[in-house]
């Protein structure tokens, strides 16, 4: 009796021991599965903030090479419409140049043509009326005329060719034109060639006059 009484005892105890391993086992299993997610959790939010900024600084980076490229783009276009407007205003200028010669040697020929003959007349009206057509096309295309007697002597615009004393007029003014300038559109196509006046000399026996006084 007393040994079927001890393996009873015995029984209840694994018994006993069995079911509190079974209430406490699944306790620990949810813990560490709450615990798991957790921690898996703080990886991930970690990563994506890092994501995150990586994604902010390429952004920034690209948005900063988008406005350079709007910035080159719109400095181009300036520069492209630049040399349009200078290709449209000074594309003549080598082919108005060539046409000066021929107005020069139709001046100097209506400049040479003295007399009262028929023949001289007519070429003095064909020459004339010749340069009035040259001027109305020049004008036509903002081709002017630089013809500086009286002003004073610009070297951006005349050529001194000869510097003459003169009584009346003031130094560095231009006293005679050579030969006439021209401008298109405001840029130089050629100087004029001018006589520029300086200071009179006064002889040696005025001056001696002038000391003496």
């Amino acid at each position: 009796m007393s040994h079927q009484q001890s393996s009873h005892e015995q029984q209840s105890d694994s018994d006993l021991i069995a079911e509190v391993l079974e209430q406490t086992n699944p306790a620990n299993a949810e813990e560490q599965s709450n615990e798991a997610p957790a921690t898996g959790e703080g990886l991930t939010v970690e990563a994506l903030q890092q994501q995150l900024e990586q994604a902010q600084q390429q952004a920034a980076a690209n948005l900063d090479k988008a406005i350079r490229t709007m910035a080159e783009m719109e400095n181009l276009k300036k520069r492209v419409q630049k040399d349009l407007d200078d290709e449209r205003k000074y594309g003549l200028a080598k082919f108005a140049k060539e046409l000066l010669s021929v107005l020069d040697s139709l001046e100097l020929g209506l400049q040479a043509a003295t007399g009262d003959s028929p023949e001289i007349v007519r070429l003095r009206e064909g020459s004339e009326l010749t340069i009035k057509q040259f001027e109305s096309v020049f004008a036509k295309f903002n081709i002017e005329t630089v013809d500086p007697t009286g002003q004073p002597f610009n070297p951006e615009m005349h050529q001194a060719m000869v510097m003459q004393p003169s009584a009346t007029a003031q130094p560095n003014t231009v006293l005679n034109v050579f030969q006439k300038g021209y401008v298109l559109n405001g840029r130089l196509l050629r100087p004029a060639m001018v006589v520029v006046a300086k200071a009179d000399d006064k002889p040696a026996d005025s001056a001696k006059i002038d000391e003496q006084a």
